[in-house]
């Protein structure tokens, strides 16, 4: 199996993006990960978030509200992290963040 993970779940929910990187970040910080805000000043279309879960794995996060859309430059990130063997995932509601961190943890 690949260490290598690709996620883009679809939302009906009308979350705002910055309530759901808030609920992201409390739910890393319940489950005893951390959360780090992501600016490059170096590229455009980086992740919002880098996550740091405590079994040691290490994920880029992209955060979108339900009628949200990756820019050209976040899919361009998307791919190069991918091809690095990284891991990578874009959440568009509340629900979705728990489910996913429930996932890892589990």
């Amino acid at each position: 199996m690949s260490n290598t993970f690709l996620y883009f779940i679809v939302a009906s929910m009308n979350d705002l993006e910055r309530d759901i990187e808030q609920h992201l970040i409390w739910a890393i910080a319940l489950v005893g990960g951390k959360t780090y805000k992501f600016k490059s000043v170096s590229q455009s279309g980086v992740a919002d978030r880098i996550v740091c879960f405590p079994n040691g794995e290490t994920w880029f996060v992209e955060i979108k509200q339900a009628k949200g859309k990756l820019s050209k430059l976040q899919e361009i990130f998307a791919a190069e992290v991918i091809a690095l063997q990284q891991k990578y995932i874009c959440l568009w509601s509340k629900e979705q963040v728990t489910q996913w961190v429930e996932t890892q943890c589990n």
